[in-house]
C-alpha cells in the first residue's frame, strides 16, 4: 500500500488544492512539527496527500495521483460543482475513471475502485 504522495504547490495555492481535495474526501491533519510552515497534508482513511510548499513547483507532465474515491458518481459532481472540469476516460479493469487538475496543475485521476477489485468489493 502506498501511504502518501507528495505534492511541490506554491504557498498561495494550497488553500485552493485543500478544497480540491477535500472535495474527494480528504481533510486537514497536522504535520509532523519538522514541517510546520512547510507543507499542508491532507487525509482520507490510510492515505495522505502532502502539499510541499516551493515557490516553483515541478508538475509532471503525465505523472498523476490516483485517487481511489468511495462514492464516484458524486466525487464527479462535487468537483464539477466545484467549477474543476473532469474527463472521463475509459474504464480500466472495469473501473470508471476521469481526470481532472488541482488548481496547481496536478493530474489527478479518480477511479471507482483499485486494480484486482470489483464495484461489489
Amino acid at each position: 500500500m502506498i501511504h502518501h504522495a507528495a505534492l511541490e504547490t506554491r504557498p498561495e495555492d494550497a488553500a485552493a488544492c485543500a478544497a480540491f481535495f477535500g472535495l474527494l474526501g480528504f481533510a486537514e491533519v497536522e504535520p509532523p512539527a519538522s514541517l510546520a510552515g512547510r507543507a499542508l497534508w491532507l487525509q482520507v482513511g490510510p492515505t495522505q496527500v502532502h502539499l510541499l510548499y516551493v515557490d516553483d513547483p515541478v508538475i509532471p507532465p503525465q505523472g498523476h495521483v490516483a485517487v481511489v474515491v468511495e462514492d464516484y458518481e458524486a466525487a464527479v459532481e462535487a468537483l464539477r460543482g466545484g467549477g474543476h472540469v473532469v474527463e472521463p476516460r475509459p474504464e480500466h479493469w472495469g473501473s470508471p475513471r476521469a481526470f481532472a487538475y488541482d488548481p496547481a496543475g496536478h493530474r489527478v485521476e479518480l477511479m471507482a475502485f483499485p486494480p484486482g477489485q470489483s464495484k461489489d468489493a
